[in-house]
């Protein structure tokens, strides 16, 4: 015979009379952290492509002058200046909401303010996935192209188009796909980099996951053929051991560690998943905003409220050699 049940709602029975318990939490299950973005410094644009200058300074000259001497050359200062730039790139997240939803009680809630709010968080994480790219830039052409930035990984892969030599990441602060990662191979990174700028105690290193757990690595293990178990100091008086690696103290300086956003760090090929690192230095680089981020509702014609949020900006590198560059570890 038939009996009473609780999961057969479309026919007749006990089941189409019990009341749903929808909670009135909402949960969004993706990573919303944007590092790169957030540590840059912004400054404003005022045309689509931006340009900044770079120089260098000549080697040291040890040599002595001859007493009564006169000057007879002259050396032009400036004669090795260069201009390197960036597209400004739009981007855009629209939203709308229904006169219908926006009436009626939603967990969330669902209504258009907050159609606004989840497509601000979701432009932010565009704008750092293009940041954090490999992409060349791209100029609009008015057929279906339109500008584009050029993304970090591009600026610092040691071959940018249109950065001198002397300005562009030398091949020893860049780790190639596949490289065999090691607490060895981050110290001649960050010795690179500081042979290069001369400082290294801004470093950030924005680590994808698996770059993350190497590094995390370093407080366990020794750097040996063998691999040995590192001997840690435990403190009696303490609940827990700490062996994952938020500052990294190295000969040229600290590097903070930090996590990059899983969704918008760049994959990768020939080499292990999500293995790719950027170690910046954030006082040479930066956002410029053509248009900074805002929001603009469009009329409702009688379907709802509906609108779009926008911003048109580029990544400014002003010096590529001032950073690191972990392509992707084995």
């Amino acid at each position: 015979m038939s009996f009473s049940n609780t999961f057969d709602t479309t026919n007749t029975g006990s089941g189409v009379s019990n009341r749903e318990d929808l909670t009135d939490v909402l949960t969004i299950l993706a990573p919303e952290e944007t590092p790169i973005l957030s540590s840059a410094n912004k400054q404003a644009a005022s045309a689509t492509f931006v340009e900044w200058t770079v120089d260098s300074l000549s080697a040291p000259n040890t040599a002595g002058i001859s007493e009564g001497a006169d000057v007879t050359a002259f050396t032009d200062q400036f004669a090795g200046r260069a201009k390197l730039g960036n597209r400004v790139q739009k981007f855009r997240r629209d939203y709308m909401v229904s006169d219908m939803q926006e009436a009626v009680d939603s967990v969330g809630p669902a209504k258009i303010a907050q159609a606004e709010a989840k497509a601000i968080r979701e432009l932010k994480r565009d704008i750092e996935a293009t940041i954090a790219g490999t992409q060349d830039s791209a100029v609009e052409n008015g057929a279906g192209t339109a500008n584009a930035l050029r993304g970090l990984g591009d600026w610092l892969d040691g071959a940018a188009g249109g950065v001198p030599a002397t300005f562009q990441t030398p091949a020893g602060s860049i780790a190639a796909t596949g490289t065999p990662f090691s607490e060895t191979i981050l110290n001649s990174l960050i010795s690179s980099i500081f042979r290069v700028s001369g400082s290294a105690n801004n470093l950030m290193l924005v680590a994808d996951t698996a770059l993350r757990q190497v590094i995390a690595d370093f407080a366990r293990t020794s750097a040996s053929a063998t691999d040995n178990v590192r001997t840690v100091n435990y403190d009696g008086n303490s609940g827990s051991i700490k062996l994952s690696v938020d500052l990294y103290e190295s000969d040229h300086g600290v590097v903070s560690i930090v996590n990059g956003n899983p969704d918008c760090m760049p994959a990768v090929t020939g080499g292990t998943a999500n293995g790719a690192g950027y170690l910046v230095n954030p006082e040479y680089y930066g956002i410029h905003e053509l248009i900074p981020m805002g929001s603009t509702r469009l009329p409702n014609l009688g379907g709802g409220e509906r609108g779009f949020v926008d911003c048109a900006l580029t990544l400014g590198v002003y010096h590529p050699g001032a950073h690191g560059y972990i392509q992707a570890i084995s």
